[in-house]
């Protein structure tokens, strides 16, 4: 444990910040699983409205700095190309 005061804050900072993040990848991940399992269903209007779900969460994780950027896009990506192969 940390004695001095700046890092006792840094350590309640941090663990606030780890427990908020694991928030955020909690959802990206249950988002993931039901777009998924809606696309395999071959539930078309439900993977579209998980799909836009899915990207927000993506694009705010993104943008708080939870995931990279790159890491978003990637994931968007191949979450497009699924529901692009239901479509066909």
């Amino acid at each position: 444990m940390a004695n001095i005061k700046s890092a006792i804050k840094r350590a309640r900072q941090a663990e606030r910040r780890r427990l908020a993040n694991r928030a955020v990848k909690t959802r990206i991940v249950r988002l993931r699983r039901q777009f998924f399992e809606a696309v395999a269903a071959g539930d078309r209007n439900k993977s579209e409205i998980l799909f836009r779900a899915y990207c927000s969460v993506l694009d705010k994780a993104a943008k708080r700095g939870v995931i990279k950027r790159n890491n978003a896009a990637r994931r968007k990506s191949r979450a497009a190309r699924r529901l692009a192969k239901l479509a066909a």
